[in-house]
């Protein structure tokens, strides 16, 4: 297996268990799911005393998204232009990043990411949802997520030049 860290903080985006698909050479796009979290019951076979009765635990069941759990991802939230501010900032540091261990690649993603947000983010951008990594660093990968034509299945987008793989 393969995760995906984010090349700034070194968060866990994704990894390859999930159906990553390469759009455009530039975005990787994976299918969510929607799981069940808590309420997990445990029966030894002995029954509760009138004293102990009381002090059940309250487990909650909850809806989450299966690979916001999984990477621990923070919900965050951003208008147009304070998101498209925060790209020129993260854009110009994975280019920087990519200088240093890819150069052969600056161009091409240079390119593609500019096309990319212009033809695909902003016309769907009161649509997106914006995710931040476990350790809440601003200028890390935002992770983008949206839902498909369907309307129900949702899916995340991350970029793939600002992602390093580890192999586990």
């Amino acid at each position: 297996m393969i995760i995906f860290k984010d090349v700034i903080t070194d968060d866990e985006m994704i990894s390859d268990s999930y159906d990553l698909k390469l759009i455009d050479g530039i975005m990787y796009e994976a299918d969510c799911a929607m799981i069940t979290e808590g309420a997990v019951e445990i029966d030894i076979g002995a029954n509760a005393s009138a004293e102990e009765a009381d002090e059940g635990v309250q487990d909650e069941v909850v809806k989450v998204n299966n690979i916001v759990h999984s990477f621990r991802l923070q919900s965050t939230s951003f208008d147009k232009k304070s998101y498209l501010s925060y790209l020129k900032g993260y854009m110009k540091t994975v280019k920087a990043d990519l200088q240093a261990r890819a150069p052969d690649q600056v161009e091409a993603f240079e390119k593609g990411a500019q096309k990319y947000v212009k033809e695909k983010l902003l016309p769907n951008f009161k649509d997106l949802e914006f995710y931040i990594g476990e350790s809440m660093n601003p200028d890390g990968m935002v992770v983008l997520l949206n839902y498909r034509e369907d309307g129900v299945t949702p899916y995340v987008m991350v970029w793939k030049h600002g992602l390093k793989e580890m192999k586990v």
